[in-house]
């Protein structure tokens, strides 16, 4: 089956969606934090039990490998077990109470007040194409939304429509079995559906990964509704890596390797590619890089993803101050070769803004300076970044200068800094930051993956003067739920 045989998702059928997983939303925040737990722990068994099927459907669709395809799953299912402890422990709800305080310094008395985060309402996810477990149907938005105890509808990606659907098959049914609302989760399919759910004021909050206009064009309808709501897209990156010289001349070709490990890893359709490369020009390199070993290309995603990196490589390759450093010959025509392109540092500050740019899929741009000193005036031209890598050694002169200089103007640019590793690796853990400056996000303040991204479905409401009795257990003297309180400061 293809997306095309799929039944259509009229807009009636989009609202009754949504209307449905509202319902669900209400529903699933009065679920306790314990049975909440217990039916994300329910769905990630579910996949993983289910996990042959949709990784052959996964193959199907996406062209992409068994071995990655079994990873990403079990990242997925991981986090969905991260978060169903995260929401067990409690901490996530940021209690703070205050009791009252008749003098309280500021020349009133202090009122009893009672923090806590609470749901936001329905979420609507946007799948992504590049990851189709980790970033799509069960992927990590929907984790957190969950967690954060809201219902979740999905626009599934077109890349993969039938193992979204499968995914949502099997998500629904563990959902139920363990006790969940019926709506749950939903998956709706097609642009237009997802644009009328956007706008739909029965959503409050949204989450995307994707390019930079498509996500820009649909932050821009989140914000033109009659009453605004969140949206946390997550763009494009660049993702820049600084070579300083001491570590060029040490460790060329282990950075070489890791380089190219790094971009040509899934075919460099990873947001988290190094696209941008620096090095010194003295050193060797330029000329290992041009004389590497590629591997053999493999089909990208789909047509769609294949079209658009011919596209951008193309503007970015004919560029008067542009040369071809490495053009590895395609299998297929759909299996582009990788492409290393070069330039100066000069030619990039003379126009950053044609030659800083995402070429998303295996390619990358090399850029040789002669001076370190020149390298920061580099940095300061950047957009928004999800990462930028700083390769150097912390014995040398040289490099120390160089990455006390960068590292102040990285810490304004790029939501993680990576010190002599390869920021492709995406780890969900507690302190992960997957986020960054705009374009790399539409809400900088935030991670899309990690704990922390709990956050973005969460609101905080105080309770001034309540009865215990009208409390959430969370707020509540003597702790009832064995949570962390912040109490009286």
């Amino acid at each position: 089956m293809t997306e095309d045989d799929l039944p259509d998702t009229p807009a009636t059928t989009t609202c009754e969606a949504v209307a449905a997983v509202a319902e669900a939303s209400r529903q699933w925040a009065a679920v306790t934090y314990s049975g909440r737990a217990r039916v994300i722990h329910a769905i990630a068994n579910a996949l993983d039990t289910a996990a042959e099927d949709l990784i052959a459907t996964a193959q199907e669709e996406t062209n992409l490998p068994e071995g990655r395809l079994v990873g990403e799953l079990k990242r997925t299912t991981f986090q969905l077990r991260l978060f169903a402890d995260v929401v067990a422990d409690g901490t996530f709800l940021d209690a703070r109470i205050d009791r009252p305080d008749a003098t309280w310094p500021m020349g009133a008395p202090r009122p009893d007040l009672r923090r806590m985060l609470m749901p936001i309402g329905p979420v609507l996810v946007f799948a992504a194409s590049n990851f189709p477990f980790a970033f799509s149907v069960a992927g990590g938005d929907t984790a957190a939304a969950l967690a954060a105890g809201n219902a979740v509808l999905v626009k599934a990606h077109s890349g993969h429509p039938r193992l979204s659907n499968a995914t949502a098959a099997v998500v629904r049914a563990a959902g139920r079995a363990a006790g969940a609302p019926e709506n749950l989760l939903r998956v709706i399919h097609e642009t237009e559906n997802g644009v009328t759910a956007l706008q739909d004021p029965r959503i409050r909050a949204a989450s995307f990964t994707g390019s930079i206009r498509g996500g820009r064009a649909l932050f821009d309808i989140a914000n033109a509704r009659p009453e605004p709501i969140p949206f946390y897209g997550e763009l494009g990156s660049v993702n820049p890596a600084f070579v300083a010289p001491t570590a060029a001349s040490r460790h060329a070709s282990e950075i070489v390797d890791g380089f190219l490990g790094s971009i040509t890893g899934s075919r460099g359709q990873l947001c988290t590619k190094p696209g941008l490369l620096l090095v010194p020009a003295e050193s060797s390199m330029l000329a290992m890089l041009r004389d590497a070993d590629l591997p053999n290309p493999t089909p990208m995603l789909n047509d769609r993803i294949q079209k658009g990196f011919e596209a951008d490589l193309a503007a970015l390759a004919t560029h008067s101050g542009v040369s071809t450093l490495l053009k590895g010959a395609n299998s297929t025509d759909t299996s582009p070769g990788t492409t290393l392109l070069h330039t100066t540092l000069d030619k990039v500050l003379a126009s950053p803004e044609a030659l800083i740019t995402e070429v998303f899929g295996p390619a990358a741009l090399i850029v040789t300076y002669s001076d370190p000193a020149e390298v920061p005036e580099l940095a300061r031209t950047l957009a928004g970044q999800l990462t930028a890598t700083i390769i150097a050694e912390s014995d040398a002169a040289s490099d120390i200068t160089l990455a006390q200089d960068l590292l102040p103007i990285l810490t304004e640019k790029a939501g993680r800094l990576l010190w002599n590793q390869w920021p492709t690796g995406v780890s969900v853990t507690y302190a992960q930051q997957h986020g960054g400056p705009y374009p790399a996000t539409t809400a900088p303040t935030t991670t899309s993956v990690g704990t922390a991204s709990i956050t973005r479905f969460l609101r905080p409401v105080a309770f001034q003067n309540f009865p215990s009795t009208f409390l959430p257990d969370a707020l509540n003297d003597g702790n009832p739920l064995s949570i962390p309180q912040h109490i009286d400061g």
